[in-house]
């Protein structure tokens, strides 16, 4: 159980931290585990974080921990979510339930496998891994740029990550939303896909944003 609600702690930190904060006080009130002082005292004495006044910083031994618990989660999440299609809540709780047992070669395997996404269901950042450096394709990638579709193929809009949030909106209006089937028609000199027999011709740093499912 420590061992768990450590790892849950350091997670929580990280988490925490993408939004500005390192209140001891949030962090204790979020946990909300009676065990939680205890235990993040034990984890300041073990070195894994810094307490002074109201603020825990993570230290090396503990951001290495929560860096790769944050990305083992939100892999998790996409894995469940976008290819798995179970539902959110269901995959929030799985994604919470394996994160503590999958290795890091499990896990870059899942990364390769995704087409190493940058964003989780959510659409927070998942931290970065050795095989996305290396973006080798030893194992072919299920999920996929838009622009890596030969022509003539159809895939599934899995997620987009847009660069402007208001692209969002535009694109929704077009009909290019997850679930959506959209077919690449010709990439040079321009993009052009079909969504709903709608052809639409579309910049390529869009086409970057779209990750698809082959169909």
């Amino acid at each position: 159980m420590a061992k768990k609600l450590i790892d849950e702690i350091l997670e929580h930190l990280w988490s925490m931290r993408e939004k500005g904060s390192k209140s001891y006080a949030e962090l204790v009130r979020d946990m909300g585990d009676n065990n939680t002082p205890e235990v993040i005292r034990k984890m300041e004495k073990s070195g894994l974080i810094t307490l002074s006044d109201d603020t825990v910083e993570l230290k090396e031994k503990g951001e290495a921990r929560a860096r790769d618990l944050t990305r083992r989660h939100r892999l998790a999440e996409r894995l469940f979510h976008d290819v798995l299609d179970v539902e959110m809540e269901e995959s929030e709780h799985t994604a919470c339930e394996i994160e503590h047992f999958l290795s890091p070669a499990v896990t870059d395997s899942v990364c390769s496998f995704l087409g190493h996404p940058p964003t989780c269901p959510h659409g927070k950042p998942i931290p970065r891994g050795e095989c996305c450096s290396k973006y080798k394709h030893r194992l072919k990638p299920l999920v996929t740029q838009l622009k890596e579709l030969e022509v003539g193929s159809q895939g599934k809009i899995v997620f987009i990550v847009p660069s402007e949030n208001s692209r969002l909106e535009r694109l929704a209006s077009l009909g290019i939303i997850p679930g959506s089937i959209v077919k690449l028609k010709q990439k040079k000199p321009s993009y052009v896909i079909e969504v709903d027999e709608t052809t639409l011709a579309i910049d390529s740093a869009i086409v970057e944003e779209i990750y698809v499912k082959q169909v």
